[in-house]
């Protein structure tokens, strides 16, 4: 099991910058993939962007080439790193950690809200 806390949420205007950060409440290392997805309202939640424990990133199109998302094992920290920030990017985001056990587990936290005004 594996608790994830986020932070760093808030009301940005657009064309500014907030990171994320999401806090595990173990080692990081070995988890296969973790992730941040966005849920806005009246919509479905939707993957942001996603990195393995190797390294590899995939991020949704809306996103690319504004957010980055990185890991910080040491730290048990995974951040997403949100650049020119548009009023669409408005939603409340979740961490979540895809661990194997004997098939794949997902784990979420409460999530942080983004507001991004005109």
């Amino acid at each position: 099991q594996v608790q994830l806390v986020e932070s760093g949420g808030g009301l940005v205007q657009a064309g500014g910058s907030l990171r994320l950060s999401c806090a595990a409440s173990r080692s990081i290392f070995s988890i296969n993939f973790m992730g941040w997805y966005r849920q806005a309202p009246g919509k479905q939640r939707e993957l942001v962007a996603r990195i393995s424990s190797g390294g590899s990133r995939n991020y949704a199109d809306s996103v690319k080439g504004r957010f980055t998302i990185s890991r910080d094992n040491a730290k048990n920290t995974l951040y997403l790193q949100m650049n020119s920030l548009k009023p669409e990017d408005t939603a409340v985001y979740y961490c979540n950690a895809e661990v194997y056990i004997d098939s794949y587990y997902d784990y979420w936290g409460q999530g942080t809200q983004v507001t991004v005004s005109s």
